[in-house]
């Protein structure tokens, strides 16, 4: 499971692009599960779920919008406790400790851990609805999509920051350069992390600074 570094560094990242993006967003009232939601819909689709057409799993896209609900939850938590980090680590480590594998929604138990990757995102999906998040329930669905916690937090991290440094070098005005000596940030990103090591307590700003010295200036 996540250390405690790892649970405050995503946590912090996760305050500062909110802030970024409105310094008043613990009060905005925005539907951060409502985007978990449609982000899990997203999920089954990449999966694959019809049975009258052949479909083929893209599991990269599954990992990515798992990565995406991550966001999403993190911040609903963070205002679940009125902008406490370290309250909202404690939290989610305790329910993560718990390794809990069922839950009530609607009268009815669920054993998550019984159930297949779509029942458990659909599951997630109408928890969302209902303006719930069950970490334990996203945990399972993140080992049945073939990732773990080490790789759940190298991808949050390396999004995130990602993020951050094209804001910072003029993606909202315009003038950021996605294409570095002729191939996309996100290729630069995955070279970044793949020489970092993940247990630094600064590895957010090494993935930044990793990312500056490949920038073209």
């Amino acid at each position: 499971m996540f250390t405690s570094t790892q649970l405050s560094t995503m946590l912090n990242l996760q305050n500062g692009m909110n802030i970024k993006v409105n310094p008043a967003w613990l009060t905005a009232g925005y539907g951060y599960l409502r985007a978990a939601m449609i982000e899990a819909v997203e999920g089954i689709e990449h999966h694959g779920w019809k049975w009258w057409k052949a479909q083929h799993k893209d599991l990269p896209q599954l990992q990515m919008e798992l990565v995406d609900i991550w966001h999403f939850a993190l911040s609903h938590i963070i205002i679940e406790f009125n902008g406490d980090i370290h309250q909202s680590a404690l939290v989610i480590a305790e329910q993560l400790a718990q390794q809990r594998s069922t839950l009530t929604f609607d009268a009815k138990t669920y054993h998550f851990a019984e159930q297949g990757i779509l029942d458990n995102l659909e599951l997630m999906t109408g928890l969302c609805a209902a303006k719930r998040f069950d970490v334990s329930l996203f945990m399972t669905i993140v080992a049945q999509a073939e990732m773990d916690a080490s790789e759940l937090y190298r991808q949050y991290v390396g999004k995130n920051v990602l993020n951050f440094f094209r804001q910072d070098h003029g993606y909202k005005a315009g003038t950021y350069q996605k294409l570095w000596q002729g191939r996309e940030d996100n290729e630069h990103l995955v070279e970044v992390l793949a020489s970092l090591d993940m247990g630094a307590p600064d590895y957010s700003d090494l993935v930044y600074s990793g990312l500056l010295a490949r920038y073209p200036r």
